[in-house]
């Protein structure tokens, strides 16, 4: 009724009919491309015009931010701290974000060269924590030093765990025996490989408690981390199973037997993603020089930090010191799925004492075995400019073409996510074993305040580089 009253009297007074109006009383429908930003703003509050369709009414992805920030700006004050000109939101819309109001910048620094598999490699981080980076870098030029990490991808397979309702526990088990049958093999990865060029089902388990079972699928997927190619290739598995089972009900194609974005003893046993080992000696006098400490001090941190302590609490997959750092920093920097750091961070780190060549002692062995990382250089945010450089800087962008095989880029970047992780372990360990951590941090974090009386140019000097790191 009121928008009826408001188009009667927009035309006695011979205007144009308010937005709210026209589309309550069946009118043209609103031109809001010409209007003013503030025009598409009061439609959207008089309901005439919803928020999340602003990119398609508008046809301009950053005007729609724009006129968004200005409906958001009325509800929580001021976005001027929060960028939004000149991003690439014709990229993004319908890809990767939803009711955008701006970007958020973080902090990128660069380690390397770290020598992995007799090449120099550079990885991005994207980071606020102080200290990563240089620690990080620290642990790489040690790892350098002693003449470089080995590392190889020892499984590939993603995983995909719908769950299924059965009549009774009976014809869940059965479901189980059909499926895990070596005849029925072929039918299964005939109907799989059948819904995409580079996907191949590699396994398939089936989990059952009581009337529920839950199929496990790997499959390998290219350049991918593959969620939507295994995703749709289960979908044809269970058009197969509804033939043999009418009463199988599909509760979820995900089941968190896969298990996607928790953590789970499934990941850390039968891995997920690219399954890595990587592998460094450390010369003793690389230990000494570089890392500011010993190689016994290195093995007993070690051992009662990540083998006893993370026993004591629990852990599953926690058998490091921080993993998970490294594993986020280069998850943001190249467009991966942050949430997966999850799985993708389960890491043992294990540091062994072991005859040395020369004098000085031992040297010292070090090695990080992760089976579950969940990477790809395709699809998700690897696409976007600033995290498909940092693919470019490490040398992984996009597909891998000829005379690479499909797959390759993607596992170079698990290998050297690894490689990373295991730098990052190296440095923290030792900064652990020479009681150095806090006052490394303290000098990082802690942005140092200039006394009244110092000199400006004294005011501004950084303050030193944590123990060992590179300047």
């Amino acid at each position: 009724m009121a928008a009826s009253t408001d188009a009667a009297m927009c035309a006695k007074e011979g205007l144009p009919p308010a937005p709210a109006a026209a589309a309550a009383s069946g009118g043209a429908k609103p031109d809001y491309v010409h209007m003013s930003d503030e025009e598409v703003a009061e439609a959207v509050k008089a309901g005439a015009l919803k928020d999340h369709a602003l990119e398609k009414a508008l046809g301009d992805c950053e005007r729609a931010v724009a006129v968004r920030r200005r409906l958001v700006e009325e509800r929580v004050g001021s976005l001027d701290g929060l960028p939004y000109e000149g991003y690439c939101y014709d990229q993004i819309n319908g890809a990767n974000c939803e009711i955008v109001i701006g970007y958020v910048q973080i902090p990128t620094g660069l380690v390397g060269p770290l020598t992995l598999d007799n090449e120099p490699v550079y990885i991005p981080m994207a980071t606020t924590e102080g200290c990563l980076v240089a620690s990080t870098q620290r642990g790489a030029k040690a790892i350098s030093e002693g003449g470089g990490a080995a590392s190889v991808v020892v499984k590939d397979g993603i995983t995909r765990a719908p769950a299924m309702l059965l009549p009774t526990a009976m014809a869940a088990a059965q479901l189980k025996l059909w499926v895990e049958d070596e005849t029925n093999w072929a039918a299964i990865q005939e109907a799989f490989n059948s819904t995409t060029n580079f996907g191949k089902i590699k396994s398939v388990s089936v989990a059952v408690a009581g009337r529920n079972a839950f199929m496990r699928v790997a499959c390998f997927s290219g350049d991918a981390m593959g969620m939507n190619m295994i995703s749709k290739g289960c979908l044809k598995v269970m058009d197969l199973l509804y033939e043999q089972f009418p009463e199988m009900r599909l509760i979820s194609i995900s089941g968190n037997y896969c298990a996607d974005k928790k953590p789970a003893a499934v990941n850390w046993i039968e891995g997920r993603g690219k399954s890595v080992v990587v592998e460094a000696v450390i010369p003793s006098a690389v230990v000494k020089k570089t890392l500011k400490t010993s190689v016994p001090a290195l093995v007993d941190v070690a051992m009662r930090k990540n083998l006893v302590g993370s026993a004591m609490a629990g852990s599953v997959g926690g058998n490091n010191a921080h993993a998970a750092n490294i594993v986020a920093a280069v998850f943001l920097a190249t467009g991966q799925d942050p949430a997966q750091v999850i799985e993708s961070s389960n890491c043992i780190t294990l540091l062994e004492a072991i005859d040395s060549d020369g004098e000085g002692g031992p040297d010292l062995h070090i090695s990080c075995s992760m089976p579950s990382i969940e990477v790809g250089t395709v699809g998700g945010g690897t696409s976007l400019p600033a995290q498909a450089q940092c693919l470019d800087i490490m040398g992984v962008r996009g597909a891998s073409r000829a005379p690479k095989n499909p797959g390759d880029n993607a596992q170079k970047l698990g290998r050297m996510v690894a490689a990373a992780v295991m730098a990052g372990e190296l440095s923290l360990l030792s900064a652990l074993a020479a009681n150095e951590l806090v006052k490394a941090h303290m000098q990082h974090n802690r942005k140092p305040q200039p006394a009244a009386s110092a000199p400006a140019a004294a005011a501004s000097q950084p303050p030193p580089p944590p123990p060992g790191a590179t300047p």
